[in-house]
């Protein structure tokens, strides 16, 4: 057996997942509307257009000049969610990169760590882990001041818990495993160790909950806006317009659904690639 052999595998079993696929599609489409949004958008974001809103003073119902609507203020409800892709998904991907790498990190040290070190490492995972992730978020970006950075930050500072609890027992089994007793033996060091033999197994691990986190740190970073205390404005963010528009939701439904439609498709297209992913990449799959 060749080494590209589960490789080959995988990719043959990730090729076969339609729901993945699906999921790709949806994942690189937010993608791209985040990237190429000052081109995709038809307005600028924070524009208030002269005919944005009725006679009246109420938002715009989607037609031929703005094809969602406008909001309270008379701005292009497509423009502000195409932009509000740009802020959620790069508080997704930093934040969830972050939460990543520090979970693999903790988890594989506390698993690798004999004696009182490594039950401190762990202790510390299990009372963060007893927080509720919503309420200590709320806390903790209203005492930083919120802001786009500061959002990604605390949650990264939160969701690496999990991934640290489910690394650590991977390194568990790994480390009782002949080839690590074989490099002990050999008078490989504990980091050596680490970095040749144990780190290059948690890779798929790595992968899948990287790609499931993005789009729970969405929702999360959606949560935290819609309260106030996530990105702020003017930046426009998919929670924030709904926070903003939530008093409008019976006279001018599309202002709370179509931003509500974009988190939940973006975080359906990566829930569905993360399945595909740890579907592909176990090793007990055919």
């Amino acid at each position: 057996m060749t080494a590209a052999a589960p490789t080959s595998r995988a990719a043959r079993r990730f090729r076969r997942n339609r729901a993945a696929w699906l999921g790709l599609g949806i994942c690189l489409l937010a993608i791209l509307a985040a990237l190429l949004a000052p081109w995709v958008a038809p307005h600028d974001p924070n524009t208030q257009f002269p005919d944005g809103l009725s006679l009246e003073g109420a938002p715009r119902a989607p037609d031929g000049t703005y094809l969602l609507g406008t909001d309270l203020l008379g701005r292009d409800l497509l423009s502000r969610i195409v932009w509000g892709a740009r802020a959620s998904l790069t508080v997704g991907f930093v934040a969830n990169g972050v939460a990543v790498v520090l979970g693999v990190l903790i988890g594989a040290l506390g698993a690798t760590l004999r004696g009182w070190a490594g039950t401190l490492v762990m202790r510390f995972t299990d009372v963060m882990l007893a927080f509720p992730v919503l309420l200590l978020a709320i806390a903790l970006t209203a005492i930083l001041t919120p802001s786009l950075w500061i959002v990604a930050l605390v949650i990264a500072l939160l969701n690496w818990v999990p991934i640290a609890r489910v690394v650590y027992g991977q390194v568990l089994a790994l480390r009782e495993r002949e080839f690590v007793e074989a490099a002990h033996a050999l008078g490989a060091t504990p980091g050596w160790v680490m970095w040749r033999h144990l780190l290059p197994h948690l890779i798929p691990t790595a992968l899948v909950w990287g790609s499931l986190g993005v789009g729970t740190t969405v929702l999360l970073e959606a949560s935290l806006s819609f309260l106030g205390v996530g990105v702020q404005p003017p930046t426009p963010s998919w929670g924030g317009i709904i926070n903003e528009s939530q008093s409008y939701l019976t006279v001018a439904p599309w202002l709370v659904l179509a931003p509500g439609a974009a988190i939940l498709l973006t975080s359906l297209g990566f829930n569905l690639l993360g399945e595909g992913l740890r579907d592909a990449l176990d090793p007990r799959g055919t």
